[in-house]
């Protein structure tokens, strides 16, 4: 067994003229001891967000406040009153930390760099001026070439893909920047999403129905790309952010609990979309083009649905989920 006084001596000597005058009886020394143990997780948090070891140990015992509300000098104490006591000691250490870790957050705020605002802004317009203009060349209000309207799907995409991948690579209060690599291709995959969205409607009004295909390739290949980035994302939260979602007890979104259901997701979506694309000639040859674009609504509501049993589904079918992910090797 680890010895406790091997580090933090400090923390000892405060921790005992904290205990002093308190008869010792073998349920107050657990309780010292269980103390003892989360007082020095809770100096190691303090070290490494710079204070000296000396000032870690004295924040450290002032946060956990008279430690004679947390004992209870009766010396019958039975066991029920010796677990009020623990769990009194927990809650008064969990929310000093929590309250520490929103300072820690406000010492560390990462304000927005000017030129990332500016570029975003810009880049904003442009691929909202693009599909504006994209939606009006499809109408006799402004009748675009054929080409022209393909650019203008292009810049859509290209635009706010940037953005993404710009706004990846940006530090932020909570989280990391992430790799640019990896920012670079999710700004690639969300490009390709939209700009074979935008493209869609130019391929039903101007060009011949094989165009749909490549447009359905850039929709589906660019969800895939997404649904593995998203599988394989590592957590980028800062310090003191997960440890304000520890000590606040957050329930995090399926997607965080359980990786391997983001994949899932991905593949739902895929084959969701898939089926649309697949629908779109079938209803206009049958039904009439008119009535194609039902296909896209059809497809994103089903998508939506699909996103919200997933994230926020009944805690019985997440259960049954981890424990058939406990079960599989």
């Amino acid at each position: 067994m680890t010895d406790h006084r091997s580090s933090g001596g400090d923390l000892h000597r405060l921790l005992d003229e904290a205990f002093a005058g308190i008869e010792v009886t073998p349920d107050v020394q657990d309780l010292k001891e269980e103390i003892r143990g989360n007082l020095l997780a809770r100096m190691g948090e303090l070290e490494a967000s710079g204070l000296s070891q000396h000032d870690a140990a004295r924040r450290a015992v002032d946060e956990l406040g008279d430690v004679r509300e947390l004992v209870d000098l009766d010396p019958t104490t039975d066991a029920a009153g010796h677990a009020a006591a623990n769990a009194t000691a927990s809650r008064a250490t969990g929310a000093a930390r929590a309250e520490s870790a929103a300072a820690a957050a406000l010492r560390n705020r990462v304000r927005p760099k000017p030129g990332f605002v500016v570029r975003t802004v810009v880049l904003s317009i442009i691929a909202a001026a693009a599909l504006v203009l994209l939606v009006l060349g499809l109408t006799p209000l402004l009748s675009l070439g054929t080409g022209a309207l393909v650019a203008l799907a292009a810049v859509v995409g290209l635009a706010l893909g940037a953005v993404t991948a710009d706004a990846l690579c940006q530090e932020t209060t909570t989280n990391h920047r992430m790799p640019a690599g990896r920012a670079i291709g999710y700004g690639a995959s969300t490009g390709l999403l939209l700009a074979g969205l935008a493209f869609t409607p130019v391929v039903i009004v101007r060009l011949d129905l094989a165009w749909l295909v490549l447009a359905g390739a850039l929709v589906v290949g660019s969800i895939g790309a997404l649904s593995y980035l998203g599988a394989t994302q590592t957590n980028r939260h800062k310090p003191w952010v997960v440890q304000q979602h520890r000590d606040a007890a957050t329930i995090g979104t399926r997607f965080e609990d359980d990786p391997a259901a983001g994949a899932r997701f991905g593949i739902y979506t895929a084959v969701i979309w898939t089926i649309a694309f697949v629908a779109i000639p079938v209803i206009g040859f049958t039904a009439g083009w008119i009535w194609a674009p039902l296909a896209f609504v059809a497809g994103f509501v089903a998508m939506m649905l699909v996103l919200a049993r997933m994230l926020f589904g009944g805690k019985a079918d997440q259960g049954g989920t981890a424990e058939q992910g406990g079960t599989s090797n």
